[in-house]
């Protein structure tokens, strides 16, 4: 049983990363003013850079269900799901450290990244999926974001002052620093990882939302898109409502941060499910270009990473600085991040008419 809506779902998550980390590229590498809402925030808040990774990891947990629904946790289903994690934990540190590779002078290295985030997530979701029902995972989910909650205002390990309100001020932070040294993203006396240690607990909250929301799509008796509306809506509500004494937070993975991305992802997902799951429909050119990041998903991200630089580069800059002055940066820096993501897409494209799929 496969359902488009997921499948487009997660190539728009892939084509929303290499969106947003094209943009950032355009900002510091080509000094172009990139529009806002491409960029993540400093802190607290959200912008449409900071909905992307997250929905992706939602859309782990809901590919759980339909790819393990037969799946047993003997030793080989075992070493499969602790292969996978290996691999993925491998890979994300070797992308997260490639200017560190060509250079030791450049840094310290990275322990932790996206990938590294994705494999942890998946770890704990299919082991859990295996191994409790789903009440269970919802209270192990509902548990870890509540409790994250006074253990990110644990005064700092290390002294700093605490508040949940400024950058790098809390104890979630502090552990990074106190546990991975200079190992870190964001480096200096306030650094912290935004993939780091104890952000990854409620990152697996949002991976089991997503298994239960993939149980619900199993489950269904007819379309499930007014369902799927329904507890996006209300996810929404309640992570809006939370943010006002927890902040949206994506670097600490905050709790509010997890109901809100979660509410947006599953309402996105209500509407592709309406709109492409429906007997007798045939996904459009849009749908089925988001096809190709969807399926090589993982492929489409590593090449984006090892070739990021591309989009800086003078050819395609070329229309960006022609362009600038008549339409603004914020419009004409998209001109070569298009061009960029439309060059993975190719590659991807390419992959998808081969019928060839990537596994990690």
């Amino acid at each position: 049983m496969r359902l488009i809506s997921l499948d487009v779902l997660r190539g728009l998550t892939v084509a929303g990363m290499i969106l947003v980390n094209s943009a950032a590229a355009m900002k510091y590498g080509a000094e172009a003013s990139v529009a806002p809402i491409l960029l993540h925030v400093s802190w607290d808040g959200l912008t449409l850079a900071d909905l992307v990774f997250p929905g992706f990891l939602t859309m782990v947990g809901i590919a759980i269900p339909f790819s393990m629904r037969d799946a047993k946790l003997d030793s080989a289903q075992r070493r499969h799901i602790l292969g996978r994690t290996g691999r993925l934990l491998l890979l994300g540190f070797i992308l997260s450290n490639l200017y560190w590779f060509t250079s030791f002078a450049s840094g310290d290295w990275r322990l932790f990244g996206v990938l590294q985030r994705i494999g942890l997530v998946y770890c704990a979701c299919a082991l859990l999926f295996l191994l409790a029902g789903p009440r269970a995972r919802l209270i192990v989910a509902a548990a870890i974001l509540a409790l994250y909650w006074p253990l990110a205002l644990l005064p700092s390990l290390d002294g700093l002052a605490t508040d949940i309100w400024a950058r790098g001020h809390n104890f979630v932070a502090s552990v990074d620093r106190l546990l991975l040294g200079n190992h870190l993203y964001v480096k200096g006396p306030e650094g912290y990882d935004p993939e780091g240690i104890l952000g990854t607990l409620p990152a697996i909250a949002q991976g089991l939302i997503g298994v239960a929301i993939g149980e619900l799509l199993i489950r269904r008796q007819g379309p499930a898109a007014r369902q799927l509306a329904v507890i996006g809506a209300a996810m929404l509500v309640a992570g809006s409502g939370w943010s006002l004494t927890f902040p949206i937070v994506k670097d600490i993975w905050s709790s509010s941060f997890v109901l809100v991305t979660s509410g947006i992802t599953v309402l996105a997902l209500a509407l592709l499910h309406h709109w492409l799951d429906r007997e007798g429909r045939k996904p459009g050119m849009a749908a089925t270009a988001m096809l190709a990041f969807g399926a090589n998903a993982i492929a489409a991200y590593t090449l984006h990473q090892v070739t990021a630089g591309v989009v800086t580069w003078d050819l395609l800059l070329l229309p960006f600085r022609a362009l600038r002055e008549a339409l603004g940066d914020p419009v004409a820096s998209l001109i070569p991040i298009l061009l960029y993501t439309l060059l993975i897409w190719g590659a991807m494209e390419w992959l998808r008419r081969k019928g060839w799929i990537i596994k990690i």
